[in-house]
């Protein structure tokens, strides 16, 4: 991978001046004008206008020095590098072309035009900016807001994100235009974030449905009774039909996991009949009658 240092023989820590000072030795010792023909020439020509078309602005060269060469690359195609770059007009100030003449529009070799064009380059990606997001059980079944901090070119800038219902742990939200900018400032990259799903307390989930354990008495499984459970959407009251067994799950309607669509899972109350480990005096021969009579 080029470094634009190299290819200009000045160090990292080099001036505008020196920069530009570089450059301009290169650019006329390899000027295609004073190298007729010669296609190495042609092409260092072009390396080093490229290394002064970023070196030589400082927004770029700013870039430059954060990602390093390898990793601006990978951010910036030369369509990028080059954009605003007015090489002609660098040249004159140069001393080049002279009284109107253009070098690069000699019709003697065809009109050289820009050296850099070769057609219409792929305007290169602009890679996602990775964050983590962690958010409660709650948060997740029903939809949030979350403000994300996200550092722009040297600078944390806030953005809000809408965390969509239903979403799982482990998911990738992508987020459109909300990462950073690209190099020529004309369009913005995507925001990726991995959702982390706390644990609850009491809820876990089984797809689109929430499940909840709810202890109920001995008795009350025997004799069915009315209970009040805990949902996401508050309390309500559930009936507990005589006889219920143990691990029985009884489905309320419409209170699970919320979906964007519009469509919303239930809740299951799964029934644990509590068993005493412990029987008072009074209790026992109770126990013991019910035992008599078959049950």
């Amino acid at each position: 991978m080029k470094n634009y240092y190299s290819v200009l023989g000045v160090s990292q820590s080099a001036s505008d001046g020196e920069i530009k000072k570089a450059y301009r030795k290169l650019a006329m010792q390899y000027h295609p004008d004073r190298n007729e023909g010669d296609k190495k020439a042609e092409d260092k020509f072009k390396e080093v206008s490229e290394a002064y078309a970023v070196l030589g602005e400082k927004k770029k060269r700013t870039q430059y020095d954060q990602f390093g060469s390898e990793g601006f690359h990978q951010k910036f195609s030369q369509e990028d590098i080059l954009r605003d770059f007015d090489i002609n007009e660098i040249l004159r100030d140069f001393g080049f072309g002279g009284g109107g003449g253009n070098p690069f529009q000699s019709q003697e070799r065809g009109g050289f035009g820009n050296p850099f064009s070769h057609g219409r380059q792929r305007e290169a990606k602009v890679e996602p900016v990775k964050k983590e997001c962690t958010i409660t059980f709650e948060e997740a079944a029903l939809g949030c807001q979350r403000t994300i901090s996200i550092a722009r070119n040297g600078t944390h800038e806030e953005t809000s994100v809408k965390i969509p219902s239903g979403i799982t742990h482990g998911k990738v939200l992508r987020v459109k235009g909300k990462g950073q900018m690209s190099l020529a400032g004309n369009r913005r990259g995507d925001l990726h974030l991995l959702i982390n799903v706390l644990s609850h307390p009491l809820f876990r989930r089984e797809g689109r449905d929430v499940v909840v354990d709810v202890e109920i008495k001995l008795t009350q499984a025997l004799l069915g009774a009315t209970i009040e459970v805990e949902t996401l959407s508050g309390i309500k009251s559930v009936k507990i039909p005589p006889g219920t067994q143990n691990g029985t799950k009884l489905r309320l309607k419409g209170v699970g996991v919320n979906f964007s669509s519009g469509v919303r899972g239930d809740q299951l109350a799964r029934i644990i009949i509590k068993i005493p480990k412990e029987l008072t005096q009074e209790q026992i021969p109770h126990i013991r009658f019910l035992q008599d009579t078959g049950i």
